[in-house]
């Protein structure tokens, strides 16, 4: 009884991420420079579902691609969005292997600091297919890959995520002093 309890907070916390991954895509303002698009908070929700656990975090990477495939950016975008299940599954599986990286400053800043390198790598690798296959705006290719994927995509995503990562523990924190179901990411050690 008590597994079907936290089964079911769990599929309705995804679930109330998903709708929060959805809406900020398609409501929020965003920056969009060819292939390169910024909403600021659009990695939040991922972020807590991943601090929960690495069901609930593939869960709202799916749900979140899904918001921005119907907030109506590019194809390319999308699949960007898509490459974050990479980022998610290694981040979430690391939360639940070390579950007090969020306790210490050092451990937080070296986790993030990884985890949004292999999240805009994976998004520069999706840019470069497009890049390299005809499939961007004149303007990206006027600017070169350098400026256009590597340092827009590439350098930019980075700073976004380490930005969204920052506003999702300052979430997090008073969360995990309400939450009832087991999560995998703590924020203080427990004695």
């Amino acid at each position: 009884m008590m597994k079907t309890k936290e089964s079911i907070e769990k599929i309705v916390i995804a679930a109330m991420l998903c709708a929060v991954g959805i809406l900020i895509p398609t409501f929020f303002p965003k920056i969009v420079i060819g292939a390169a698009s910024f909403t600021l908070a659009s990695h939040v929700a991922v972020y807590l579902a991943m601090f929960i656990s690495p069901v609930v975090g593939i869960a709202v990477g799916l749900g979140t691609t899904l918001g921005f495939l119907i907030s109506g950016l590019p194809i390319v975008v999308t699949l960007r969005a898509l490459s974050h299940i990479i980022f998610i599954v290694i981040g979430s599986l690391w939360l639940t292997k070390h579950r007090y990286t969020l306790t210490s400053v050092k451990s937080m800043v070296v986790y993030t600091a990884l985890i949004s390198l292999i999240h805009a790598a994976a998004e520069v690798v999706v840019v470069t297919f497009f890049y390299f296959g005809g499939g961007l705006t004149e303007a990206n290719y006027a600017a070169g890959f350098f400026e256009s994927v590597i340092l827009l995509v590439g350098l930019g995503g980075f700073v976004h995520s380490m930005v969204d990562f920052a506003i999702a523990i300052a979430v997090w924190k008073p969360i995990t002093k309400i939450l009832r179901t087991p999560y995998s990411a703590l924020m203080v050690k427990e004695h």
